[in-house]
């Protein structure tokens, strides 16, 4: 299986099932953050919610470094309360820091303001303060409407969320699915990671993806903006 029309220095890896997919992102994952750590003493690591990713989450909670010395976000958050069940913060509480990664910092983007518009100026504080940057290690997902963080095609404010030289660290963003009101980080944030995957799997999503590296552009299908070196790309049936 390949992809047509990626950007040159963009890799699309594919592998035989899901199993075989959170092992290899998990090992691609855990020798980026060492290679960060060895040559600045830390590590970001930058990832995605959702539940695809539950797997490779709990293959890298167990993996030995020192997560003493990593600081974990995520790319976005749905604007719920943490110990709601669709809280990408309260997922990988439960799935990912544990066992050996337990001993990593976590940077939440919730909190609980009046609005999701003051929510994201809290996120983009804590951020600034908080978030060591670049980011070392970005582990994007993707949705069959080429959506990826909670940049939605169609969702007000899309464009400041895209521009690359935007200042904002997080905004507001709707979604088209329940819960509509998210919190993303700006692709002027996450496109500077030195190391960045993105995970997918299905066939939908590889036709996703394909369009979006063929005819489709950042508004309609905002995954293209990252469609650029230094991408690698995991995918499964």
């Amino acid at each position: 299986m390949a992809i047509s029309n990626l950007p040159q220095g963009v890799e699309f890896i594919c592998v035989d099932n899901r199993e075989a997919h959170a092992e290899a992102l998990t090992a691609a994952v855990v020798e980026a953050l060492c290679h960060a750590i060895e040559q600045k003493g830390e590590a970001t690591l930058v990832v995605s919610g959702g539940r695809s990713p539950i797997p490779f989450f709990e293959r890298l909670s167990v993996q030995e470094l020192d997560w003493s010395k990593v600081t974990i976000s995520l790319a976005d958050e749905r604007w719920v309360p943490l110990e709601h069940p669709d809280s990408n913060g309260g997922l990988i509480r439960k799935h990912l820091l544990c066992n050996a990664a337990k001993a990593a910092t976590l940077v939440d983007l919730y909190t609980s303001s009046e609005s999701v518009e003051a929510a994201a100026r809290q996120a983009n504080e804590v951020l600034q303060q908080n978030l060591p940057k670049p980011i070392d290690v970005l582990v994007l997902g993707m949705g069959d409407d080429a959506h990826t963080a909670s940049l939605f095609p169609g969702s007000p404010g899309l464009e400041d969320a895209l521009d690359p030289a935007s200042e904002q660290l997080c905004l507001p963003m709707w979604a088209p699915s329940v819960p509509r009101q998210r919190l993303t980080m700006t692709r002027a944030l996450l496109s500077g990671a030195h190391y960045q995957f993105l995970a997918i799997q299905g066939e939908s999503k590889l036709a996703a993806l394909q369009t979006a590296a063929t005819v489709g552009d950042e508004l309609a299908t905002p995954i293209r903006a990252f469609l650029r070196k230094p991408l690698k790309i995991y995918w499964c049936s």
